[in-house]
């Protein structure tokens, strides 16, 4: 705690000034794309993949479409979570920010106000918890997801608003979150998903070919009352 709380290992520090280093010589252009993507770009990548991985896993048999559907839902409520427990850690290694602490570091501030604490990434958090909540329903979907929450980590610290320990440990604690609590998730959603899918008009939320099922005809009572009626009509 005390090592971050002073700014960390010669290491990160290190890390952070040779990746910040690309900044400091890129166009302004460069940085601010990097910063619109860093801050905007990934995680609405992210929840757009969320949703095509929803809209494949609507095509599977009705056990898997859901238990996909249960993990996708499980995916943003982890983030949810995980972010809320990052409002403590925070407070508790109260790290400050690296360029407090370092100069020399282009700084690329994208408008959303750089305060409080460095120390978990919220980013970082947020985009590798949705990583793994994806690769919890679909593998090919969520290795996408965590190379988007690598690359969103790699932009915070290029910004020079993160040390690298401060992105790594949101990684671990998004990570934490999704899968310590992931078997008690499913266990509870799972069940909310079945019967969503048996109803008549939210069932196509969890399968695409989802149909109301027709009721039961007893077809000797049938024939019987065909009969019936044609007596009657003689």
């Amino acid at each position: 705690m005390a090592a971050l709380a002073t700014g960390g290992s010669n290491v990160d520090v290190g890390l952070l000034y040779d990746v910040n280093a690309l900044a400091r010589h890129a166009p302004a252009g460069v940085d601010r794309a990097v910063a619109l993507v860093g801050d905007y770009g990934i995680p609405l990548a992210l929840v757009l993949l969320v949703l095509w991985c929803w809209r494949g896993a609507r095509r599977q048999d009705e056990t898997s479409a859901a238990e996909s559907f249960a993990a996708l839902v499980w995916a943003p409520l982890a983030a949810a979570l995980a972010l809320m427990a990052n409002v403590p850690l925070r407070r508790l290694v109260a790290r400050p920010r690296p360029f407090d602490e370092h100069s020399g570091l282009q700084v690329i501030d994208p408008g959303l106000g750089l305060h409080g604490y460095s120390f978990v990434s919220d980013h970082a958090t947020l985009t590798m918890a949705l990583g793994i909540g994806l690769f919890l329903a679909r593998r090919k979907f969520g290795l996408v997801g965590i190379g988007l929450a690598l690359a969103d980590g790699l932009c915070r610290v290029y910004m020079g608003v993160h040390y690298p320990t401060d992105v790594i440990g949101g990684y671990a604690l998004g990570t934490a979150v999704v899968l310590i609590l992931a078997p008690l998730a499913m266990a509870l959603l799972t069940p909310v998903v079945r019967a969503v899918a048996r109803s008549p008009r939210l069932g196509r939320l969890v399968r695409a070919g989802h149909r109301a099922r027709p009721c039961p005809v007893d077809l000797a009572e049938a024939a019987g009352a065909g009969t019936r009626d044609k007596d009657l009509a003689a």
